[in-house]
């Protein structure tokens, strides 16, 4: 794989079954270096292995969602310059029409029960902001705007901007009789909707109730919700106020948890994705999510209901959202990360806590799933080792791949598959992870260079998948050595707390032994003199922590580093609560931090970093590299205009590509490939 290869980087997103399981519809997404944008068309996938067909254009098209009566899906539609708006297809094709005029967007939409209503979440901009008009009438841009005054820790997120003044609220409208016509610009159907929520809060994730009388979504409107993480299931009457009114939501789950997701199970009571934060209302560190059900069935007016767990922290580490929570009766569906694989489990609603659950799909990257109720058939988007993400069935206990949107990028670009390994850290700690090797037919045997590869997070995890990073640097020639050390996800509850307070100590360790361990192991054709060093955010503040310690490798790179955790208190939209749970103290942080100790760097160092990057700020960059310039170091500093911390992932696909091309310059200069 080369860096000209992205684009047929192909995935799938979440599936949206019929309600007889025959048939999905899935967003088919990849970058598009021509266009220098991510496209997106809709495709309908036969559940028997039969012909896909697809069933929108795109180039924005996402989010499906497959209505009550298998007829009509409604999905999420995003035109050049304009922000994506709902719109209804029918099944068997059509002309989309267009649902919804926000201004700002609108998110992905689900159905009522009875399939006459659609709900949705979207940001309401202040009047005079965003573009809109302010209450003399004018429309000024951006730069003109009035000062925002703020009073507040949480203001604005990376990859959005601010957000005081564009809360997020929901809103339903009656599906029109009329499925199908021309296409237009502005809504052509006599479309009435109304907003349900409003305030200062940020509402999100509606789910319908079995009886369409109310909606559940996740929302933080506690009494001290501006200074901890706590959030929770909140309930309103679906039913649209009187006049130009809003509804009053209730709260029905509470305590030290921060919700992440619901579901309705057929009996009425709630199925929810939480991460405990103690009675601080801040201890997020290494916190795994939970599955809990509610006591007792849950309306609009029925108060704050307990909860019980059914996961324990220290046996599944279960993804969030609402996406991660499907329900087929009295069973819940969920993703768990294990071992740097992500499984999808069945979970019986009714099951003690603890209970073993029942493994659907094991060794795989499960992204996202859905169950056809009335069927009884689960669908996965998953990845391997040859896929980036493509659709299963899951029937009778086994899996059947229905697409395969990953062909051409393993036959014309060529995948290698990582060889998985496990080393011992100094204190007995295992370490796991993957080598992945250049192909031989291109590079011949060895040895080869090193790269050895540190994740973000920390609580994160490398995955099994295929991970274009590695593939690209692979392709080049280079050896990737990447493992997920203490502090990662995916490997029980004390693993992923153990640095808690002690950043950059037996992670440090775990990385350095299992680098050892991959140079030392005659199955690898490596390079152990000729070794460099890389990783972004929580992998960048690790490089950088390594270079002050060590001056074994041969070069660097410190991407959207964390790098100064006293600076990042006041400049990081996470600051005000990351640095001090995660060391422990101002004082920790400061000693943690790798600026403290930048006077012992000698390593040569490329600094990579986003201009609109509001998760790790610019100012980290700038720094590392100023600091390394005036102590001689010979390093420089990649700039890129208009990202966010995304870039890697979610970037333009140009500068996805450009970035790509410097990191291979880099190497080739500091860590040439022999050929």
């Amino acid at each position: 794989m080369r860096p000209e290869h992205l684009d047929l980087l192909h995935a799938v997103g979440r599936p949206s079954p019929t309600p007889d399981g025959t048939r999905a519809v899935v967003a088919v997404s990849h970058p598009d270096l021509d266009a220098d944008r991510p496209t997106s068309e809709l495709w309908v996938v036969s559940a028997d292995g039969g012909d896909s067909s697809p069933l929108t254009a795109g180039p924005g098209d996402s989010a499906p969602a497959v209505g009550p009566d298998g007829s009509t899906v409604a999905f999420l539609r995003a035109t050049e310059g304009a922000p994506p708006q709902i719109h209804l297809v029918g099944l068997d094709g059509g002309e989309p029409i267009r649902l919804t005029d926000q201004p700002l967007g609108a998110g992905p939409p689900a159905w009522s029960p009875d399939g006459r209503r659609l709900a949705w979440s979207a940001r309401v901009p202040e009047d005079g902001r965003y573009g809109t008009e302010d209450a003399d009438g004018d429309t000024r841009d951006s730069d003109a705007e009035p000062p925002r005054l703020i009073r507040e820790f949480n203001y604005r997120l990376d990859h959005l901007g601010f957000t005081r003044d564009r809360r997020q609220h929901l809103f339903v409208a009656d599906v029109p009789e009329r499925r199908a016509g021309p296409g237009s610009s502005s809504p052509d159907l006599p479309v009435d909707v109304h907003q349900l929520t409003d305030g200062d809060y940020d509402d999100v994730d509606p789910v319908w109730s079995p009886d369409g009388r109310a909606l559940g979504f996740v929302s933080a409107r506690h009494e001290t919700c501006e200074v901890d993480l706590r959030s929770a299931v909140y309930m309103v009457d679906a039913s649209p106020p009187e006049g130009d009114g809003t509804s009053d939501p209730s709260a029905v789950t509470g305590g030290d948890l921060a919700a992440n997701g619901a579901a309705w199970l057929a009996d009425g009571r709630l199925a929810v994705l939480a991460h405990e934060v103690g009675t601080t209302g801040l201890d997020f560190v290494g916190q795994p999510n939970r599955l809990w059900v509610t006591d007792a069935p849950v309306s609009a007016d029925s108060g704050v209901v307990g909860l019980r767990a059914l996961t324990e922290p220290d046996a599944l580490d279960l993804d969030g959202g609402s996406s991660g929570l499907a329900v087929d009766g009295a069973s819940v569906f969920v993703r768990d990360q294990h071992r740097g694989r992500v499984r999808l489990l069945r979970i019986a609603a009714d099951a003690a806590s603890g209970s073993e659950p029942e493994v659907l799909l094991d060794e795989h990257v499960v992204t996202a799933h859905a169950s056809a109720s009335d069927a009884g058939t689960t669908f996965v988007s998953a990845g391997d080792h040859g896929r980036v993400g493509d659709l299963a069935v899951i029937r009778d206990g086994s899996a059947t791949w229905l697409t395969d949107v990953s062909a051409r990028l393993r036959n014309d670009a060529g995948v290698v598959r990582p060889v998985e390994t496990e080393a011992t850290a100094p204190d007995g700690t295992s370490v796991h992870g993957w080598i992945v090797l250049p192909d031989p037919d291109l590079h011949g045997d060895g040895p080869h260079p090193v790269l050895l590869n540190i994740h973000g997070g920390p609580f994160a995890q490398y995955p099994a998948g295929l991970f274009d990073e590695a593939q690209v640097y692979a392709g080049a020639g280079y050896a990737v050595v990447m493992c997920n050390p203490r502090g990662s996800a995916g490997y029980g509850f004390d693993h992923g707390r153990s640095i808690h307070g002690a950043m950059g100590t037996v992670d440090a360790d775990d990385i350095l032994a299992f680098l050892d361990h991959a140079l030392a192991d005659a199955r690898f054709p490596v390079d152990g003199e000729r070794v460099g060093v890389m990783g972004g955010s929580y992998g960048g503040y690790m490089t950088a922590l390594l270079t002050t310690r060590t001056d074994r490798f041969a070069a660097a790179i410190v991407e959207r580093g964390y790098l100064d955790g006293t600076s990042f208190v006041g400049s990081s939209d996470i600051g005000w609560f990351f640095p001090h749970q995660y060391h422990g103290s101002a004082e920790a942080t400061a000693e943690q931090s790798p600026i403290r100790h930048v006077d012992r760097v000698t390593t040569p160092t490329l600094v990579i970093h986003s201009e609109s990057d509001w998760r790790t700020p610019v100012e980290q960059g700038q720094r590392w590299f100023t600091e390394l310039k005036l102590r001689g170091v010979h390093t420089e500093l990649l700039l890129f205009p208009a990202e966010s911390h995304e870039l890697s992932r979610s970037g333009r696909p140009r500068h996805r590509r450009q970035r790509f091309d410097h990191i291979l310059a880099w190497w080739a200069e500091h860590l040439p490939v022999e050929r």
